[in-house]
């Protein structure tokens, strides 16, 4: 028989939660989930516009306005800032949800080293500097951090080359972190994603006839045979970020409908 605390995911009511990427996709989509745990939160995002409508949409689910705190990571200023701000509106911070990242087409041909150093800056060199300048806040509250990473991290796939070798980066940093802080009792894990309808694939130049064939080819990549949605991968962050979810760290969880198992044959 269910108790009061038996769905520990309520265990957010109240905490403090910084979201990056929220002006988007699966950034956007955890906004509004948490915001209706309860969270009080903190959303960076690019595009101001966009994250002003999702910091409505929170508000509209009851929640405490949000505090915005948009720019881009890849500039070691705004990150300074952006925690700053955070600390100095909340006085603490519980959760960090690693969101920000950008997905970039390209082979080992293809990929020049600016492409490169862009797709690393925003999904790994970012991620690392808000993470250490986080993980004092994080010690304080015991807290916990998760990354949004992708099934392209532990499996390989042509034509998405630096991208691919990004999120196998944040696989590894998910692991190594998870353990340097879990005497402190910071928890660290990551989500990787399969195909997710979101804009992240259009931003990286597939077309609309082209998304749609991407799209159709899910019902042979991914075992449910269909892409996933931003809310399953909110879910996901949510029972990892919460209470319900305290005895793990260094954690990689799939979130994407049974691809990472799948073999050609």
């Amino acid at each position: 028989m269910a108790t009061p605390d038996a769905f520990k995911v309520g265990s957010l009511k109240g905490k403090v939660a910084l979201i990056t990427g929220a002006s988007s996709g699966i950034g956007a989509g955890a906004a509004v989930l948490f915001s209706r745990l309860g969270a009080q939160l903190a959303l960076n995002g690019r595009d101001v516009d966009n994250l002003t409508k999702v910091a409505e949409e929170c508000e509209a689910c009851g929640a405490v306005k949000p505090l915005l705190v948009p720019g881009d990571l890849t500039d070691e200023d705004t990150v300074k800032r952006t925690v700053e701000e955070v600390i100095a509106h909340f006085g603490k911070l519980d959760v960090l949800i690693n969101s920000a990242g950008i997905l970039a087409m390209g082979s080992i041909e293809t990929t020049d080293m600016a492409q490169y150093d862009k797709v690393m800056s925003v999904n790994v060199r970012s991620v690392y500097h808000l993470t250490h300048l986080c993980v004092p806040h994080l010690i304080n509250t015991k807290g916990s951090i998760v990354n949004v990473s992708s099934v392209n991290g532990q499996r390989s796939f042509p034509g998405v080359l630096a991208y691919c070798m990004s999120k196998s980066a944040i696989d590894q940093f998910t692991r190594c972190v998870a353990l340097e802080l879990a005497s402190k009792q910071v928890r660290v894990n990551s989500v990787c994603p399969g195909v997710i309808i979101t804009e992240v694939h259009k931003r990286a130049g597939l077309d609309e006839d082209q998304y749609a064939q991407f799209l159709e080819k899910c019902k042979v990549t991914h075992a449910l045979g269909r892409p996933g949605e931003v809310e399953e991968v909110a879910h996901a962050i949510a029972f990892l970020a919460s209470d319900a979810a305290t005895f793990i760290t260094g954690v990689n969880l799939p979130v994407d409908g049974g691809r990472h198992a799948m073999c050609p044959r």
